[in-house]
């Protein structure tokens, strides 16, 4: 699970975030979101998804 938290605008593609207690959601193109630690993310069809980040970037995907 990613434990960093992240503020976004999906541009375009679908995405499915899914929390460690097994709630989620999906987003899509003009969908703003907030995601806090302790998720997890999958692109959902064949279209990429462009998601714009605006949270904490300097902490994403570091070494545990």
């Amino acid at each position: 699970h990613c434990e960093a938290s992240h503020l976004g605008y999906c541009v375009s593609g679908r995405m499915r975030v899914t929390m460690s207690d097994g709630t989620g959601t999906e987003l899509g193109p003009g969908d703003a979101v907030a995601i806090p630690p302790g998720h997890d993310a999958e692109v959902i069809g064949d279209e990429p998804c462009v998601l714009i980040d605006f949270g904490e970037v300097s902490e994403y995907a570091k070494p545990g």
